[in-house]
């Protein structure tokens, strides 16, 4: 007697994706499966992070000049160490690490991908028990099957990406993930160890009330986005009333929720850094593929991030996503402000 069982696990949901195309090798499948293994790896540590010596910093810098949280390191070694031991990735870059790493092995050399990682966002709420993340990209290689891979296999614009996602490592564990096709989101079922499907095809609200930014950088902002900001606070009852704050600090988190209920998420260039803080490669390019997937819209304040070409592997974007009527408003409010 067969089970009547429709909840798919993500190993199931990638393999009956990959029957759709009979010409299809399964690359993509098992290199998203073992981005599952490593994360699950991760979100045991992070479970029990505040029982065992894994918390506060490692005492070096990353190549943003941050320090290094040693479950941050933690989770760079297992991404790296899973993928590497697989069969589908010919070479990562990290946030973590000052440049790429080839996979210079003969069957890596053979793989079509290469991924790119966030591999804990919102490192700075490790301490305090705040919902922090994974955030990956996943490229087809550009140079020759059978070599290793170059430096410009990462440097690609963000619409080149094969699959994108993150996993919030929060009250449940999610996994996200979107191709070209479609954004799902699987839950992880802790009884029997797999991430389960629980919020298939996705879609961003086409507007919602929640705006997610740092009001505390609000005088260090361009004009357009401070009239956006005001617009959010004074909108009337006839307009709906106005938007709520709500800012997390874990760019994942906030990401999530929005994507979930509706809203925008922003990170401004500010006076004194006027290219903001978020990466392009291992941050912007991911959500902005997943939430344009989905329906949203993310651009840099004057372009899609999506068609930004990148020059090196570590650049810095201002970055706006979100539902697309809301992208609308700011997008006028940014208008007008260079109108005068």
């Amino acid at each position: 007697m067969i089970p009547n069982r429709t909840v798919l696990t993500l190993d199931e949901f990638t393999i009956q994706s990959l029957r759709q195309f009979p010409h299809a090798t399964g690359e993509l499948s098992t290199l998203l499966r073992d981005i599952g293994l490593a994360s699950k790896r991760v979100n045991v540590e992070v479970n029990k992070a505040g029982l065992v010596d894994i918390l506060g910093d490692v005492g070096t810098v990353n190549v943003q000049g941050e320090e290094v949280k040693k479950l941050d390191e933690y989770a760079n070694n297992q991404f790296v160490s899973v993928l590497q031991r697989g069969v589908s990735c010919a070479g990562i870059a990290s946030e973590e690490l000052d440049d790429f790493v080839a996979f210079d092995d003969e069957v890596s050399n053979q793989s079509k991908y290469v991924c790119l990682f966030d591999p804990l966002d919102g490192s700075g709420n490790i301490d305090v028990n705040v919902s922090i993340g994974t955030i990956f990209s996943i490229y087809r290689r550009i140079s020759k099957l059978g070599t290793p891979v170059v430096k410009e296999d990462f440097l690609q614009k963000g619409r080149n990406q094969v699959a994108a996602g993150y996993i919030v490592y929060g009250s449940s564990t999610m996994l996200v993930y979107a191709t070209k096709r479609s954004v799902n989101g699987f839950t992880l079922d802790p009884a029997i160890g797999e991430f389960c499907l629980s919020h298939p095809n996705i879609k961003c609200p086409e507007s919602g009330k929640i705006y997610s930014v740092n009001h505390g950088n609000f005088f260090l902002y361009d004009y357009g986005v401070k009239k956006y900001i005001d617009t959010c606070q004074n909108k009337r009852k006839e307009q709906g009333g106005p938007y709520t704050q709500r800012y997390i600090g874990s760019m994942v988190s906030d990401v999530h929720r929005n994507l979930i209920k509706g809203g925008i998420f922003m990170y401004p260039g500010t006076t004194d850094k006027p290219k903001g803080k978020l990466r392009l490669l291992y941050e912007c390019n991911p959500f902005a593929f997943i939430v344009e997937v989905a329906g949203g819209k993310a651009t840099n304040g004057t372009m899609h991030i999506l068609d930004i070409e990148p020059t090196e592997l570590h650049e810095r974007t201002p970055f706006f996503v979100g539902s697309n009527k809301m992208m609308e408003e700011l997008e006028h409010c940014l208008a007008t402000a260079k109108e005068k």
